[in-house]
């Protein structure tokens, strides 16, 4: 089971990419990379503005296929083979990054309308993909979390460089994350960016077992 806590930050392979194996993973695979290119032409390098926004959708997939998930299982009376708690901790991991990207880089007004749009036109359109294409669905969270990491990598390169004050970290994420008192930006992309890479790897390891029959 996913838990933020239970990971060196870090851990994860940072570089890996999952191939497309088939026509679907194609599909998600470009519409990954055109919400990127948008994301990119929107915000630059507006790394802390990005995150609030993004953060806002990505605390979505995780509740949506908790709660399908959770509705299958009753319906069909199984065990939801773990998967369940997985989705809805996924969830609210997201929802702790965007909780503490809002204290360091406070929406505008415009941002703000965007969030509500944003996620009032994701959800829906995620909820119907994971109810008749799960497979699908989850390899697009999994690529989205590869490009997360992406994101947060060069994130770290520009408060390294200078370019990005590194402030203080929020309390909010010294006590979630167990950072040191003087935890500062740096040390909470480093956590946020291993978060994203386990997210990385379950969804793709769900959508592998959805393609090979092994769960439903």
């Amino acid at each position: 089971m996913f838990d933020s806590l239970d990971h060196p930050h870090g851990a994860p392979d940072l570089n890996l990419h999952k191939a497309p194996q088939d026509a679907s993973d194609r599909v998600a695979l470009r519409v990954v990379k055109t919400m990127r290119f948008f994301a990119d032409a929107f915000f630059a390098k507006r790394y802390g503005h990005r995150a609030v926004v993004l953060e806002t959708v990505a605390a979505v997939p995780g509740m949506v296929g908790g709660l399908l998930q959770h509705l299958k299982a009753i319906r069909h009376i199984r065990e939801d083979q773990g998967w369940i708690r997985e989705l809805l901790d996924e969830a609210e991991n997201e929802r702790m990054h965007l909780m503490t990207f809002i204290k360091i880089a406070q929406p505008t007004l415009f941002e703000r309308w965007m969030i509500f749009a944003a996620q009032a036109i994701f959800f829906n359109l995620y909820f119907f993909l994971y109810l008749f294409a799960p497979k699908t669905a989850h390899r697009i969270v999994g690529y989205l979390e590869e490009e997360a990491v992406v994101s947060y990598t060069q994130y770290l390169a520009e408060i390294d460089s200078g370019h990005q004050e590194n402030v203080a970290a929020p309390q909010l994420a010294i006590d979630y994350w167990r950072l040191s008192p003087d935890a500062r930006l740096r040390d909470v992309v480093i956590a946020v960016r291993a978060d994203e890479a386990e997210h990385r790897d379950t969804n793709h390891g769900f959508a592998d077992q959805l393609a090979a029959g092994k769960a439903s």
